[in-house]
């Protein structure tokens, strides 16, 4: 039987509902205008009217803000009614983004 490994997060989300424009989908193309689910210094979970595919490359922007950043799609999962969940991890950010990276966040333990 395959063993199955979970690999921890580097560091907590923090639950956040902010604005931001996703784009770059291979065949869906323009700018999604969607929010956060939650996020950290190195990512952010979107929620998503497309479905993407773990390793696709994509343009996270702040709306209104000066962030934005290249990101890999770490997970994609769908969510009925709400359309779908994508875990993203930040590649190039630029910016200042709501979790500053010198910053770490500690979970209760």
């Amino acid at each position: 039987m395959p063993k199955s490994y979970v690999r921890e997060r580097a560091e907590p989300r923090l639950p956040m509902q902010l604005p931001v424009n996703v784009s770059g989908h291979g065949l869906v193309p323009g700018v999604e205008r969607t929010f956060t689910r939650d996020v950290s210094a190195r990512g952010a979970c979107v929620v998503s009217a497309r479905r993407w595919d773990p390793g696709d490359r994509l343009l996270l922007a702040s709306s209104p803000g000066d962030f934005y950043a290249v990101a890999r799609v770490a997970y994609c999962r769908s969510i009925p009614g709400e359309g779908f969940r994508v875990g993203l991890e930040f590649l190039e950010p630029s910016g200042q983004w709501v979790v500053p990276p010198s910053e770490s966040i500690h979970a209760a333990v």
